[in-house]
This record gives structure tokens, C-alpha cells and sequence, in this order.
């Protein structure tokens, strides 16, 4: 079990060690984004703004036309809502050579309610030229796709999580950009997870369910994605995030431009609704975004009802 934000900080660490040239940009997020570690042994890479989440972006993309490569690292809910007119202006239409962590998307924070829910960062972010979007769903894809952040010229923004969950894949993983990353093999029905809910698909306990995570969601693979829901009848996607403009769009899109009529079913916060004041655990179930709702949109597709 580990979190994401650990590997991320332990991988820019690694890399500005063997001679990267990084600089971490917060919003008051030290503990946020756990920056500590890298903070300590480069006290001059860390630049904090303050709660001043246009500043942050703003002074990195500043950064970043010097030379540098840069991260921000702050809430999500904050990044591409506050600032995102300096991520559109600033970062994206300039191209310009920074990473955007989106910390503690989702649900995370709970009780502080909608003005916290992080629910249309990927809707947002899929609007924007020359952004390339990710979201790992365990520390390895965390990793991996930071050390690819580092390595790729250009705007990048990752949805993260703050939960520790297992590692999905074992030492000799290779992370392609934009393949679909099966985790489990099944028939029939394939659920498509955007994130850390790929791990509530694994404990619904379902053997005969093939399950994906796209820990790259642009680029994306389209002919992978196409050949993996030709294979199965009923399609699912199932996200901690509105349905419109996240991952049922992405997987919606492709569907219809198929047209070979496989029944689909999307999982998430339905559009046009605020989310309320609740636990994490609480706000899963209630939009059957948990293992216990994955079973029970199977239990009704057998019987033949469809979301």
C-alpha cells in the first residue's frame, strides 16, 4: 500500500539528483502535495506562492520559459477552477514546458463538501490544446508517469489521489503512454476506471469482468481501447467525476463512432448536481461508484436493465 504522492515526490527527487533541472511550485500546499523530502534536499527548487493558485501558475510557466522543467503541485479543485486562465493562456496555448499535479481529486476531501469535490478536472482539462492528461491508479503508474513528465516537452497535468492503495502491477511493468492497462481478464463485461477506482472495481470480487485502467487518458490509444470493447457485450465506465466530459464521454465517443451498439453503462456524479457533505466512502456509494455498486449495475444488467 502507498500513496501516489509519495512516488511522485520520491521520482522528482530521484531525477533532480541525477541532474535534472526541476523546480516545484506550491499554492500553501507543502503538506498537500507532501514536498518535504524533495524540499529538504533542494530548499532553492521550491518556490510556495501562498493560496494564490493563478500566482503559482503564472510564476511557473515564468520558470519553465527559463529553462527549467516545472511542477506545481497544489488541490485540484483549485488548479484548473482559480487559475484556469493561466493554465489555458499561460501554460497550454504557449506550450509552455510545465506539470500540473492535481492533488487529492475526487472525493478526497469529503466533508468539506462541493466546494472542495474536485468532480470536472478531466472535463476541463480534455478542453485544452496541447495538455496531455493523466490519471494513475497506484503508485507504479504514479511513477512512471512522472519520470514520462519529465521527459515530454510540454504541458501535462495528473490527477492524483491521496488514498494508499496496492500496487496493481508487478516489477517488470512497462508503462506505454496511452495503452489501456488491463488489470484483470474477463468476458462479457468491461469496466473502463479512471484512477484509484479501478481498485473499488477489483474488490467487487468479479472474475468474469474484464477490468481497464487508462492511467493515460491523453494521448489515449484509441484502436486498444476499440479492440478491447468489440470483445465484450456491456461496456462500464466508472469514475469519481462527473459523467459528462469525463471518462463515460471519452468512452461514449468512441462507442458512437463504432456504432456496433454494445450496451454501456456510466458510473459517476451525474451532471447538473453538486455533490453534498459526506465521507469518501459515503459519496461512492451513493453514485455506485464502490465495489458494492459495480455489483449490483451487473446484478440489473443480468436481469436486463440498463443505466
Amino acid at each position: 500500500m502507498q500513496d501516489l504522492r509519495d512516488a511522485v515526490i520520491a521520482t522528482l527527487l530521484e531525477a533532480q539528483q541525477a541532474g535534472a533541472n526541476l523546480n516545484v511550485v506550491v499554492a500553501d500546499s507543502t503538506s498537500t502535495s507532501k514536498i518535504a523530502p524533495f524540499e529538504q534536499a533542494f530548499p532553492e527548487r521550491v518556490v510556495n506562492v501562498g493560496i494564490a493558485e493563478q500566482n503559482m501558475v503564472g510564476i511557473a510557466a515564468g520558470l519553465a520559459l527559463s529553462g527549467s522543467t516545472v511542477f506545481t503541485a497544489n488541490a485540484a479543485p483549485f488548479l484548473l477552477a482559480r487559475a484556469n486562465e493561466q493554465v489555458k493562456n499561460d501554460v497550454c496555448y504557449t506550450d509552455t514546458n510545465v506539470k500540473m499535479l492535481g492533488l487529492n481529486a475526487g472525493f478526497a476531501y469529503g466533508p468539506l463538501g462541493a466546494t472542495h469535490h474536485c468532480m470536472n478536472d478531466i472535463a476541463i482539462a480534455r478542453t485544452f490544446g496541447n495538455l496531455q492528461v493523466f490519471a494513475p491508479a497506484d503508485a507504479a503508474e504514479a511513477r512512471a508517469v512522472t519520470r514520462y513528465a519529465i521527459a515530454h516537452r510540454g504541458p501535462v497535468y495528473i490527477r492524483m489521489d491521496s488514498d494508499k492503495v496496492a500496487n496493481l502491477h508487478g516489477d517488470d511493468w512497462q508503462f506505454t503512454p496511452g495503452k489501456p492497462e488491463v488489470v484483470q481478464q474477463g468476458k462479457d463485461t468491461v469496466v473502463f476506471c479512471l484512477g484509484t477506482i479501478v481498485h473499488e472495481a477489483l474488490a467487487a470480487d468479479l472474475p468474469n469482468v474484464t477490468i481497464v485502467s487508462l492511467p493515460s487518458l491523453w494521448p489515449l490509444d484509441i484502436d486498444a481501447v476499440r479492440t478491447l470493447i468489440t470483445a465484450h457485450s456491456h461496456v462500464i465506465s466508472m469514475e469519481e467525476h462527473v459523467i459528462s466530459g469525463g471518462l463515460a464521454s471519452i468512452i461514449g465517443e468512441i462507442l458512437h463512432q463504432q456504432r456496433q451498439g454494445q450496451r454501456f453503462t456510466a458510473l459517476g456524479v451525474p451532471p447538473y448536481e453538486f455533490t453534498h457533505s459526506s465521507s469518501r466512502k459515503a459519496l461512492r456509494r451513493q453514485f455506485n461508484i464502490d465495489a458494492a455498486g459495480l455489483r449490483h449495475t451487473l446484478e440489473q444488467a443480468a436481469q436486463g436493465v440498463f443505466a
